[in-house]
């Protein structure tokens, strides 16, 4: 039998939840190794679930990105826990996040699988630092527009969107009847509520043609990259509802604002919050700033997780409001670490690390930020000592470029740091030499699509040269 834990017992229940609620379809969903969503539908039958406990689902691995073609024949089993009824299908359908495993006798559960990696995470948290879990709270930023056109052919390139927001400068926390949009994000919070998803608030974000975000509450790794994935879900559907475009795309318009996806983040330790202290700078303690100095020396590597995209790089520049520097602080938003100082609650002290975006993989963003921390406090990392801070005055002053340690600058440069540092993604055998590998290829070749392609400015500026 391929489950090995004991969602089993919760096969009666959501039986009784087939019968009652008229379920047609059982869906199961998991993510590409770069982040893309898939699923497989099945029509129910009498002990459905414990068929698909029992044997599980065959498909093609390759096709997600996973082993090479000759060897790609894996298998889907759902977990239990990560059923919903989803609300943007026509026949009633009860969808499952499935979990990944080889056709070996042993039905071994798959080494490059996100959820797989990141369970592994939170148990070489507690292994190496005596933490109980890591809690993380994501801020959502994208834009919406009204209409999108796109193509590139081998003689055309172009793309054109449609706002209907205009504001003349910054449109943070804009308010209606300028602030198209504020039902769109009302509806939104209510679909993520039916998925189990708590939001914090919502808000418009500061790019003035169209740029929104959602923050959510704090929950355990696993649950928080699940969620990642399906607030992403529920927002391109509703979308698609009401004829709107939305993107997560780090940098979807010239001079305007980025789209990141800030990751709040702190430790529990005997179920009290693990990097408070009063009086510190930012209320941190020495474990968090261990946590924060394994984030800042590994920044660099991270970035290829956290920013995996040709288009993060564009976001990651000075001038707006976007991380650049490898350094920490209480308020300076040019820092890839911030520590909140309006936090007035102990057990809500916690580092927000800024460079991250949507384009990530969540599973394995997560989990290799979580190993960088790890490898912080496991080795005392200490953040001033190593130079990173903290800096509360200008960073991007021309007189500290010596002295300040900065992000990539695009992501060959950030394969390159992973080369070079990829060790303490080692701890625990979570991120494998394959999976690294696999990952680097994946990353050059979107690359190598990118430097090849003709791009429209380079007409502007060079066709009449």
């Amino acid at each position: 039998m391929i489950n090995k834990n004991n969602n089993g017992n919760k096969i009666p229940f959501l039986n009784n939840l087939i019968k009652k609620s008229k379920v047609e379809i059982i869906d199961l969903k998991c993510i590409d190794l770069t982040g893309r969503l898939h699923h497989l539908s099945l029509p129910v039958y009498n002990k459905i679930l414990e068929d698909l406990m029992h044997n599980g689902v065959g498909f093609d691995g390759s096709s997600y990105g996973f082993l090479k073609v000759e060897n790609s024949d894996m298998i889907l089993v759902p977990d239990l826990d990560t059923a919903v009824m989803d609300p943007f299908r026509e026949a009633k359908t009860l969808s499952f996040y499935a979990n990944i495993f080889l056709t070996d006798d042993d039905r071994t559960p798959f080494n490059q699988d996100g959820r797989f990696l990141a369970k592994k995470a939170e148990q070489v948290l507690k292994q190496f630092t005596g933490a109980d879990v890591s809690m993380w709270g994501p801020e959502f930023e994208f834009y919406i527009f009204s209409k999108v056109k796109y193509d590139t052919r081998t003689s055309a390139s172009y793309y054109e969107v449609e706002h209907a927001e205009e504001f003349y400068k910054n449109a943070y926390h804009a308010a209606n009847p300028f602030d198209v949009y504020d039902d769109f994000r009302d509806k939104a919070c209510s679909l993520l509520k039916q998925f189990g998803i708590k939001v914090k608030y919502h808000h418009h974000e500061t790019g003035e043609r169209g740029q929104q975000e959602i923050e959510t509450y704090f929950e355990n790794l696993l649950t928080t990259a699940d969620n990642v994935v399906t607030a992403k879900y529920a927002l391109f559907n509703l979308a698609r509802q009401n004829d709107l475009f939305i993107t997560f795309m780090p940098k979807p318009m010239f001079h305007q604002a980025g789209s990141g996806m800030h990751l709040h983040v702190y430790l529990t330790r005997n179920g009290k919050n693990a990097f408070y202290k009063k009086g510190e700078y930012g209320n941190v303690n020495y474990f968090g700033r261990y946590f924060i100095g394994g984030l800042l020396k590994h920044g660099q590597a991270l970035s290829a997780f956290t920013n995996p995209s040709t288009n993060s790089y564009k976001r990651l520049v000075p001038g707006f409001e976007a991380p650049v520097a490898l350094t920490y602080s209480k308020g300076n938003r040019s820092s890839a670490i911030r520590i909140p100082a309006y936090i007035n609650n102990p057990e809500m002290t916690r580092i927000e690390y800024r460079p991250p975006d949507s384009t990530a993989n969540p599973y394995l963003c997560l989990s290799a930020m979580l190993l960088a921390g790890v490898d912080g406090i496991v080795n005392k990392i200490d953040p001033v000592k190593e130079s990173f801070g903290p800096h509360d005055g200008n960073i991007t002053d021309y007189s500290l470029k010596d002295t300040i340690h900065y992000l990539p600058r695009n992501l060959e440069e950030s394969l390159d740091a992973l080369e070079l540092d990829n060790e303490f993604l080692k701890r625990g055998c979570i991120f494998t030499d394959e999976l690294i590998e696999q990952w680097e290829n994946i990353k050059h070749q979107e690359i190598n699509s990118i430097n090849t392609m003709p791009h429209p400015f380079e007409y502007k500026m060079y066709f009449s040269l």
